[in-house]
């Protein structure tokens, strides 16, 4: 689905990628802002049920600094990481039956129990930093948001306005739901989870699709992957991905396990999980916070990648790369929310 339609920014789906074929990411967002001109008002129409939230602290970050007026518009949902970027919004409209959702930040760890400890650690900073951008939101102190954070809260478009988190409750019927698990939520009303059941939006179901879309296509192809490559030598597939899954660990823990990482956690774990930065660039990028950001274009231009590692560490995470991620790279960041669905439905 094209995020910028008719001069409009049109944010349906998963945030920070497309499963269930619908989705968008930060970088098509700066995009269609660049597109749309610094100085014109803006509207964004929203509906989502949440998805990666450094992407959408990010997206948040770029609309606040879009100089026109910004008004965000909640066709149907804005749960979770989409909730973050509602808040951007100069003035928040929600549709009647629309909802907002907010609650802590969620992860997954795989390693040591020192592993874990770094993972909550980041949690805990993201979840603090989220809870200033709803306080500052709604004027509530941060105690009371981060108990409305811990206790996974729905609102409905009257009581969202109520509360501070959106500004008018208009008339207007809301737009179905966007595409998501709504199983994994605690607290999601019985109404989302069956649609989504319904309509097979289900992490499981779409690990699976995208695992078969990276698949060889035919029995022939099948064969050649296990024995050849293009030169025609043989190939051990058992050495190729063992290798592999080697090379993973050492970027990941590369990253993780640098100096540059101390106090910058939260971003070390997004660059090292989800994206498929070198270790090298990933520890530039974090090495690279520490440096005054550019106050003028003619820095910017004399430090293009200086000023780029800047700003993505004033947004607080980093961005994924333009170029097309491998299917394999969607499937493991799907699979931290089909774990989590899997334990929802094991509790």
């Amino acid at each position: 689905m094209a995020v910028y339609v008719n001069g409009e920014l049109v944010l349906y789906g998963f945030v920070g990628e497309s499963l269930w074929r619908e989705g968008f990411t930060s970088s098509e967002v700066l995009q269609a802002l660049a597109e749309h001109g610094t100085d014109n008002d803006l509207n964004v129409l929203l509906n989502s049920g949440g998805g990666y939230a450094f992407e959408g602290i990010a997206i948040y970050n770029a609309l606040k600094a879009h100089k026109g007026t910004v008004t965000v518009k909640i066709d149907a949902i804005a749960a979770s990481a989409a909730s973050v970027i509602a808040l951007a919004g100069d003035s928040i409209v929600m549709r009647a039956g629309s909802e907002l959702m907010i609650h802590d930040p969620s992860g997954s760890t795989y390693g040591t129990a020192s592993d874990h400890d770094k993972t909550s650690a980041a949690l805990n900073k993201l979840a603090k930093q989220m809870s200033s951008l709803y306080s500052a939101r709604s004027g509530k102190d941060l105690a009371e948001v981060r108990q409305i954070m811990k206790d996974e809260t729905w609102f409905t478009a009257e009581e969202a306005v109520e509360a501070g988190f959106a500004d008018e409750a208009e008339e207007a019927k809301a737009k179905q739901a966007t595409a998501f698990d709504y199983r994994v939520y605690a607290n999601a009303p019985e109404r989302l989870v069956a649609l989504a059941v319904e309509k097979g939006w289900t992490f499981e179901r779409e690990i699976n699709r995208i695992a078969a879309s990276a698949a060889p296509t035919s029995q022939e192809e099948t064969s050649m992957a296990e024995t050849t490559e293009a030169g025609g030598k043989s190939v051990d597939v058992a050495k190729v991905t063992a290798d592999a899954t080697a090379a993973a660990q050492t970027r990941i823990k590369a990253i993780l396990g640098s100096d540059e990482a101390k106090g910058r956690e939260a971003q070390a774990q997004h660059l090292a999980f989800s994206t498929d930065m070198a270790a090298e660039d990933a520890v530039a990028i974090l090495a690279a916070g520490v440096a005054a950001q550019p106050t003028s274009e003619a820095e910017e231009e004399a430090n293009p990648a200086a000023y780029e590692a800047e700003r993505l560490r004033a947004s607080g995470q980093a961005l994924p790369s333009d170029s097309p991620k491998p299917a394999q790279a969607k499937l493991n960041r799907a699979g931290i929310f089909a774990s989590r669905a899997q334990q929802m439905k094991g509790a």
